[in-house]
């Protein structure tokens, strides 16, 4: 029989955790500690190991990626995903940087939720929306290819969808939004990185730091 995966979970809101924590066991996974911030879990951690993090970005305090910082500053390299949103552009540049093996939205789908912890658990990464230095290294931009205007924030959430794969149908179901105004997001995307290819247009808007 193949043992449970063992997690530790780490959100500064008790609905939160409690919801997440009910779920994941409902999933065959056993949560082996609960951390209401960054420095709780560190503290946890040096003496209960697990196979997974699970921890939000934005928590008081120790946040998420300065607790993986530190985390790893110790010698400590066990997987961490971090749950985030639409509007943590920056900080999912800052938690790639600093060694994060993987994001998940927070409104994913539970089995969303199992399967990003089961592939973090085997050594995958699970980097979406996608923010590397392998592609900002092989795709370099000169100065003049700075965007021509800036990105409102909704437009960063559907490059990041695109930087997934995502469809226009997909990414209108995943946004709430009508399929013919996700296309019309998408030409102003388009238009603003110089580009009519979308798979181009995200490598470009990975090198420039817009995701």
């Amino acid at each position: 029989m193949i043992a449970p995966l063992r997690i530790a979970l780490a959100d500064d809101q008790a609905l939160v955790r409690a919801g997440l924590h009910a779920l994941l066991e409902r999933q065959g996974i056993e949560i082996v500690f609960e951390a209401d911030d960054g420095a709780h879990l560190l503290e946890l951690l040096a003496t209960q190991p697990v196979d997974v993090v699970l921890s939000d970005i934005r928590m008081p305090g120790v946040d998420g990626i300065e607790a993986l910082q530190r985390l790893r500053e110790r010698g400590d390299t066990t997987p961490v995903l971090l749950l985030t949103t639409f509007d943590d552009s920056e900080l999912l540049l800052r938690a790639t940087e600093a060694g994060a093996q993987g994001f998940l939205l927070k409104d994913a789908a539970p089995e969303d939720l199992r399967d990003a912890i089961e592939r973090v658990a085997r050594g995958d990464t699970l980097l979406q929306p996608v923010s590397t230095e392998a592609v900002r290294t092989r795709y370099q931009f000169h100065a003049q290819d700075a965007p021509k205007e800036r990105f409102s924030e909704r437009e960063v959430a559907i490059l990041r969808l695109l930087a997934g794969g995502y469809s226009n149908k997909e990414i209108a179901r995943s946004l709430f939004l009508a399929e013919g105004t996700v296309k019309n997001y998408v030409s102003v995307i388009l238009e603003k990185l110089d580009t009519r290819d979308r798979t181009r247009a995200v490598l470009k808007a990975i090198t420039l730091r817009v995701i």
